[in-house]
């Protein structure tokens, strides 16, 4: 019963934060994002400072007051690359256009009382890419990261566009990184950010089943981890993900798993979210799986690259779980959309599959 009590109380609170005005419209600034917009001019305008979008890549520039404008004369092209790019600036033209109508973007995920509490939750947050049509499916999306760097821009906003331009409502979740990330905190903000939108469906306008976590690299490692039974989603009372989207997942962090305890979690023994393996938590009820990776991913290799995808690729399998998995002769880690690569079009197959499988799981038992 007091388990109960609590998830009820923590759906009151998320539905009563978002009842109230979380932003006032202010000034409105034009849709003339290019890929040769500065990052300073990209954060000065009016509309994207007061949506709340998050444009920073690396923690020293977020929270070094000196190197907040060190990337302020780099355009858009040489912070996102090429991969992604148009993606990415088509997806800021999105959201200044959707703010300027008065619709909010950004959704924090905690409430100002459990901020208080901890002050790194006050970095955990959904940008949100509505559907053009309700009741549509959703998709949330995790960006890499690597301690100090995290790709917000290059993996949620781009993916995030080219998923709405396919007729589903997204959600970009920036999770807590770095030290900040102890505790399962990533872990954490995704089981939130799943409970947010489930508990708010109506108001974002979306079905809540069948739907998709799509992951790049260590974001991918968190949404595997997230879709098995251990620490998952079964914790968060919510509904099982309809699909998993990985690009170039990290399956397994191996020798850096304890770097990673030294430098987040130093006096826990317990397990946490990065001494897991994706291909450790599949079961057979683990959710329809689609991946990629290049076979030139240089990251991957360093990782020991048959831990990663073709351990994957095996626990799948073994247990049954419907999956598909795409091998790229040429396709580095962290590109992305991957424009002008061997991968170029996986999304395509990716959201392919999502609609295959949800076709399958709502014909009846034979």
């Amino acid at each position: 019963m007091k388990n109960i009590l609590r998830r009820l109380a923590v759906l009151f609170c998320l539905m009563l934060a978002l009842a109230l005005p979380a932003f006032a419209e202010g000034e409105k600034g034009e849709a003339n994002i290019t890929p040769q917009t500065t990052m300073k001019e990209l954060r000065e305008n009016p509309s994207i400072k007061g949506a709340g979008i998050y444009t920073y890549v690396y923690v020293w520039e977020r929270d070094c007051g000196l190197l907040k404008s060190s990337k302020d004369n780099d355009t858009m092209l040489e912070v996102i690359g090429k991969e992604s790019i148009n993606s990415c600036v088509a997806g800021m033209n999105f959201l200044i256009d959707t703010y300027n109508t008065g619709t909010q973007i950004t959704y924090k995920l905690y409430t100002p009382e459990e901020i208080a509490e901890d002050k790194t939750r006050d970095h955990a947050e959904l940008y949100y890419f509505p559907a053009d049509k309700p009741n549509a499916k959703y998709a949330v999306v995790l960006s890499g990261n690597a301690l100090f760097y995290s790709g917000e821009m290059r993996g949620g906003v781009s993916t995030a566009w080219e998923l709405h331009q396919k007729g589903y409502a997204v959600f970009a979740l920036r999770y807590r990184i770095g030290s900040e990330a102890k505790d399962n905190a990533p872990i954490q903000d995704l089981g939130r950010a799943i409970q947010l939108i489930t508990a708010n469906a109506e108001k974002f306008g979306v079905q809540t089943e069948d739907y998709a976590l799509l992951g790049y690299s260590s974001g991918g490692q968190i949404a595997g981890v997230f879709c098995g039974q251990e620490v998952g989603y079964p914790r968060y009372n919510v509904p099982r993900p309809g699909v998993l989207l990985l690009a170039y997942p990290i399956n397994n962090f191996y020798e850096a798993k304890p770097i990673y305890r030294w430098l987040i979690d130093t006096y826990s023994e317990d397990l946490r979210y990065y001494d897991y393996n994706i291909s450790g938590c599949v079961t057979p009820d683990f959710p329809p799986t689609y991946f990629w990776y290049g076979l030139n991913d240089i990251l991957l290799m360093a990782f020991n690259y048959y831990e990663q995808g073709p351990a994957l690729q095996k626990a799948l399998a073994r247990n049954g779980v419907p999956y598909h998995e795409s091998v790229y002769k040429r396709a580095f880690h962290g590109i992305g959309i991957a424009e002008e690569t061997d991968a170029e079009g996986w999304l395509n197959d990716a959201t392919a599959f999502w609609k295959e499988q949800t076709v399958q799981a709502q014909q009846p038992a034979a």
